[in-house]
C-alpha cells in the first residue's frame, strides 16, 4: 500500500501525488510542494498509487518513469483509461530525453514532461501550469453541465405546459357540466385534482426559469435537480 503523506491538511489545497521509488528526491519534491502550499501524498511505485489516487483523486501527478512493479509509463495509461481519473493533470518525471521517448510519454496521455535533475522553480512551475489547467477544464465542463441541465429543464417545462392547460381546460369543462350534487359529491376529489395542477404550474415555472441549477442527494449514489 502506498504512503499517504497529508500532514496538516486543509480542505482548500489543492491535491498533489508524488510517485517516486528513490527516497531522496521523493522527499525533496515532498517538501518544496508542501512549502509551496499543495497537500502532497505520496507512493514509491505505480501499484501503490493507484490505490492513493482513487482514495484521494488528487488533481496533478508526478511520477518518475523508471519504477519497479508499475512503471510511471503504464501507471500514466491505466490512469488516462479511467474516465473518472482521466481529467488528472500527469506529469512523467525522467532522465529519457530522446525523440522517441517523448512520443512514447505522450502516446500514454502524460500531459508533460520534466527531465531529471531539474530545478525547483521549474518544478513550481509546471505544476501551477498544471492546476491552473485542470481548474480551467473543471469550470467549463461545470459551465456545459449547468447549461445542459438548463436546456433540457426548460424543454421539459415547455413540453409540460401544453397537457397542462388541456389538463385545466378539461377540468373546467368537466365542472361546468356538473350539476350542484354531483359537484358537491366530488367536491374532495375535485379539489385535489386542481392542487396538484397547481404544483405542476409551480414546477413547470420552476422548470422554464431555471437558472442555477442545483443538485441534491437522491439514492443509491444519484442525485436529482432541486427546486423550490
Amino acid at each position: 500500500m502506498g504512503k499517504i503523506s497529508n500532514e496538516n491538511i486543509k480542505a482548500d489545497l489543492d491535491k498533489v501525488l508524488v510517485v517516486e521509488d528513490e527516497k531522496y528526491t521523493r522527499l525533496i519534491i515532498e517538501k518544496l510542494l508542501k512549502k509551496n502550499n499543495y497537500e502532497v501524498y505520496t507512493a514509491t511505485n505505480g501499484r501503490d498509487a493507484l490505490d492513493v489516487v482513487d482514495e484521494i483523486k488528487p488533481k496533478l501527478i508526478i511520477a518518475d518513469w523508471n519504477m519497479p512493479v508499475l512503471n510511471g509509463i503504464d501507471l500514466c495509461k491505466t490512469v488516462k483509461r479511467n474516465n473518472k481519473l482521466k481529467s488528472i493533470y500527469f506529469i512523467l518525471f525522467t532522465a529519457k530525453i530522446s525523440l522517441e521517448d517523448r512520443v512514447e510519454g505522450l502516446d500514454s496521455g502524460a500531459d508533460d514532461f520534466m527531465i531529471k535533475p531539474t530545478e525547483n522553480e521549474e518544478l513550481l512551475a509546471r505544476v501551477r501550469t498544471g492546476i491552473r489547467i485542470v481548474n480551467f477544464q473543471s469550470e467549463i465542463t461545470k459551465i456545459e453541465h449547468d447549461k445542459a441541465i438548463i436546456e433540457m429543464a426548460c424543454t421539459i417545462g415547455h413540453q409540460m405546459s401544453n397537457p397542462l392547460n388541456s389538463l385545466i381546460f378539461s377540468l373546467k369543462s368537466l365542472q361546468d357540466k356538473l350539476n350542484s350534487r354531483e359537484t358537491k359529491r366530488l367536491n374532495e376529489e375535485m379539489n385535489l385534482v386542481k392542487l396538484s395542477i397547481e404544483k405542476i404550474q409551480i414546477l413547470t415555472n420552476e422548470l422554464i426559469k431555471l437558472e442555477k441549477p442545483e443538485m441534491t442527494d437522491y439514492n443509491s449514489g444519484l442525485k436529482m435537480l432541486k427546486i423550490d
